[in-house]
């Protein structure tokens, strides 16, 4: 049994020698706290792991372990690790926020790994997820990148954003570009799909050509933005994100 053990969204990890490693056993690598829930968590192959947090009071001088964050974790552990770190961290961030009914304000009750329920109304809360769109845009020879305000590094990425209520991926998308960069696209299709726990998103890509328009950023949002050559790409994501996949899509065309 693999366990996933979080502080603050960071993941603890074995060293053995110059890896980083999974914590694997029968039991724990370190004690559960006192109040915290082990969950266990079932992927879509029927892999079983465990996750809990500990919390502020636990000793994280830990011999032989070591604390990385969950997207850092990607360069260190196998892919298929890395997944079940994922839902892992999902499922302890929708124990964290469905503790009480939202309609009546009553403890809730874990019925199934996936499931509370309000004893007093019976509402019953799963693992919220949110959806959002990612699309790559090209112009003859160029792809349009962006900066968005939220990136914590110098990368350029690819327009983004949530879907709203009472729109379909193909509008949220058609919105999303004209809102962030004044420009109206054509050729709309669709790419592929991420789960994208930071913390419990999908991330939904779509490939589209330029028709129209002026770049003109929304500047709450984008710092920057402009379309780029192969041969001048500014700094892009890793690889790890469906954004790089789809710029790397691009590249090998």
């Amino acid at each position: 049994m693999k366990w996933f053990v979080f502080h603050k969204g960071e993941l603890l990890l074995q060293q053995d020698g110059d890896k980083l490693l999974v914590p694997e056993g029968n039991e724990p690598p370190v004690a559960v706290p006192d109040g915290h829930q082990v969950h266990e968590v079932t992927m879509n192959d029927g892999t079983k792991v465990k996750t809990f947090e500990i919390d502020d009071n636990y000793p994280l001088s830990i011999t032989n372990y070591q604390l990385i964050g969950l997207r850092d974790s990607f360069n260190y552990i196998p892919l298929e690790d890395y997944l079940c770190g994922g839902k892992a961290s999902q499922i302890l961030y929708w124990d964290n926020h469905s503790r009480y009914c939202p309609t009546c304000g009553v403890p809730t009750v874990q019925e199934t790994p996936i499931m509370k329920k309000c004893p007093k109304c019976g509402l019953e809360m799963y693992p919220p997820i949110a959806t959002a769109i990612i699309v790559l845009i090209q112009k003859d020879d160029e792809i349009l990148l962006v900066h968005n305000r939220s990136f914590k590094r110098d990368y350029y990425g690819l327009v983004a954003g949530f879907l709203e209520a009472g729109e379909n991926l193909e509008q949220c998308v058609r919105r999303e570009v004209m809102e962030e960069t004044g420009l109206t696209i054509k050729n709309l299709h669709y790419f592929g799909s991420q789960t994208w726990p930071y913390p419990s998103g999908l991330m939904v890509g779509f490939t589209a050509e330029y028709e129209s328009g002026t770049i003109k950023l929304q500047e709450d949002e984008l710092t920057a933005g402009a379309f780029y050559r192969k041969d001048n790409l500014p700094h892009i994501p890793q690889k790890m994100s469906i954004a790089r996949k789809l710029i790397d899509w691009w590249l090998s065309k």
